[in-house]
């Protein structure tokens, strides 16, 4: 099957998850999302001190800096397989 495929299929599938996962598992799968889609985040860092979840989410997401799309998509798969069980 295709990476691609794979990949959305992961995605459909994270959003049927029978349990959430912690805040962490959560930043990972989205940071891991946005550079699949989107690659190097480039936007800049909210200007807000008290804007916590999003300033988790860019850094999250500037973490993965340099990864490529299908490395990316290859490890959001891999942990949506490991929540699902």
């Amino acid at each position: 099957m295709e990476l691609q495929q794979l990949f959305n299929e992961s995605v459909a599938i994270s959003k049927t998850l029978t349990e959430r996962p912690d805040n962490e598992t959560l930043l990972k799968l989205y940071s891991l999302y946005k550079q699949a889609t989107e690659g190097d985040n480039t936007a800049d860092a909210p200007s807000n001190p008290f804007d916590f979840v999003n300033k988790a989410k860019h850094n999250a997401w500037e973490s993965l800096k340099g990864t490529t799309t299908d490395s990316a998509m290859q490890q959001y798969i891999d942990l949506v397989k490991q929540l699902k069980g």
